[in-house]
């Protein structure tokens, strides 16, 4: 059966997000979307609730939950702050779960402690000026030499990729052309900073203001040749099972954009007043409204089904 309450200890854990959300997360966002200013304290103060390592397991540092409660996270902290909202999740997405879902042991044990701590940001660099989904346009590419990968290209829209807590950079690259020109693609782990990895500046956006979000540039960047993540050639393909994720993630994220919407729309519903009453009385408002509410209900309703079973901690790759 589709999943559309909470249980207990779901409902909980969603209070004490919306909790922060609303007392630290609201206070100051505002100021970072006008300043287009990386929210550090607010990131801070995540870390310390654990919410970078929520769908991580113990035994790497995380919190032991599951993709569920993370997307429960999301939607209220994007209730306030979308900027706050999509840190957290393509901290953990695109920056840890490559890593966890393809990663060696040793890749593991290196990198998801730091990253489910959030003392670590980790960035997915996949998108390219003319290539994204479409894997055929990727230029970005990469030879093996001397036991190094030498990478040069570019990447786009990367987030989380030029704070002071990033520390990590996958990237896909080409590492292989058939004769017929079929491009084969591999991810890379890039700890950063690193010599030949360039973060450009950042992007002035209209939205998401206080997210950060650069272009990089690769000349002669040199990895070493164990940093390669899972299977030589299986980059594009691994990457497309970790986007999927992210666009429950995403539908989450959007759900709380909604409901922050509602919420508002009420609040000034209730608080104008014309003619002797507040328009919140007037049925042609208080119709429009509940519309609204309807289906962002329904929107809830469809990422909650969407998410368990499928996504859970340990789940094979």
């Amino acid at each position: 059966m589709p999943q559309t309450t909470l249980s207990e200890d779901q409902e909980l854990f969603r209070a004490t997000v919306a909790e922060f959300a609303h007392d630290v997360v609201a206070k100051v966002a505002a100021h970072h979307d006008t300043t287009a200013s990386f929210p550090y304290d607010v990131v801070r103060q995540m870390a310390e609730m654990g919410l970078f390592g929520l769908p991580f397991p113990e035994a790497y540092g995380g919190m032991g939950g599951d993709y569920f409660t993370l997307c429960l996270a999301i939607e209220e902290l994007a209730r306030v702050d979308q900027s706050v909202a999509i840190t957290l999740e393509a901290a953990c997405s695109l920056g840890a779960m490559p890593v966890y879902r393809f990663g060696s042991e040793s890749q593991k044990q290196y990198w998801l402690p730091q990253l489910s701590s959030g003392s670590a940001l980790g960035a997915f660099a996949l998108t390219e000026a003319d290539a994204g989904s479409d894997a055929g346009g990727t230029r970005t590419n990469a030879r093996l030499e001397d036991g190094w990968w030498i990478v040069n290209g570019a990447k786009s829209f990367i987030t989380n990729s030029g704070t002071e807590l990033t520390k990590l950079v996958t990237l896909t690259a080409v590492t292989d052309v058939d004769d017929d020109g079929t491009k084969h693609i591999s991810s890379l782990l890039v700890e950063v900073p690193a010599e030949g990895l360039v973060v450009e500046k950042a992007y002035d956006k209209v939205g998401w203001r206080a997210s950060d979000t650069h272009p990089l540039s690769f000349l002669n960047l040199r990895v070493p040749r164990e940093n390669l993540l899972g299977e030589r050639g299986r980059g594009y393909a691994n990457f497309l099972h970790i986007l999927d994720e992210g666009r429950i993630a995403i539908a989450a994220l959007a759900v709380g954009a909604a409901q922050g919407c509602v919420d508002e729309s009420v609040a000034y519903a209730n608080s104008r007043v014309a003619f002797g009453r507040a328009i919140g009385r007037n049925q042609a408002i208080a119709f429009k409204i509940a519309d609204m509410e309807a289906r962002t209900h329904v929107a809830r309703c469809a990422y909650y089904d969407a998410t368990p079973p499928r996504f859970t901690v340990g789940m094979a790759s």
